[in-house]
């Protein structure tokens, strides 16, 4: 049922898209969506061609669960984030450590290439489109760590499940099992591929 949710609420975030309702601020909402908090930040421009942000938010919080930095995105990139902090992330957390209060951000905006690899291709962090989280903050002080946790008991099954669930709110969902550079973070864009999402 959860990830039916998730599927429905990445449909209407791409309609709305489709309707040009990509405002930044719409309604007295972040991205129109009431529980992203931040601020608007506009046209973000980029040192070299195809990087750079055109409505560009700095998002603060998803949901009451505060980034330990503030992320600059895209809305639709914003508005994934909410999708799974509400109906994945926060559930099955539950009680744990009283509760998430928090992700800890590894990478949001930058204007690199794939795996900072000299000649690949442009990282969808370079369009705004991308965020990575490398652990799940809780309320006691204590974290969910990607590093320390993926593998391993009752933690290590609360990140399979939220990394599962990422698939399809965002279009690539990368974590330690995919290759050596994601082994500390799950990687979350919203680039979208032919057959479908990417999720490894």
């Amino acid at each position: 049922m959860r990830r039916a949710a998730l599927g429905l609420a990445l449909t209407l975030a791409a309609t709305a898209c489709g309707r040009g309702d990509n405002d930044v601020s719409r309604a007295g909402a972040l991205c129109g969506v009431p529980g992203l908090s931040g601020t608007v930040s506009g046209l973000v421009p980029g040192p070299v061609a195809g990087c750079g942000v055109e409505r560009a938010v700095r998002l603060e919080a998803v949901h009451g669960v505060r980034l330990s930095q503030p992320a600059t995105l895209d809305c639709p990139t914003a508005r994934s984030l909410g999708h799974w902090v509400s109906e994945s992330a926060k559930p099955e957390v539950g009680r744990t450590g009283g509760g998430l209060s928090g992700l800890r951000v590894a990478a949001h905006y930058v204007c690199r290439t794939r795996n900072h690899r000299p000649g690949a291709r442009l990282s969808e962090h370079g369009k705004g489109r991308a965020i990575d989280i490398a652990a799940l903050q809780l309320r006691d002080g204590s974290e969910i760590s990607v590093l320390e946790d993926w593998g391993q008991g009752p933690k290590g099954r609360v990140l399979r499940r939220v990394h599962r669930d990422a698939c399809g709110p965002f279009g690539t969902v990368l974590g330690p099992e995919s290759d050596r550079f994601h082994r500390d973070h799950f990687h979350f864009d919203t680039a979208r591929h032919r057959g479908g999402p990417y999720c490894r």
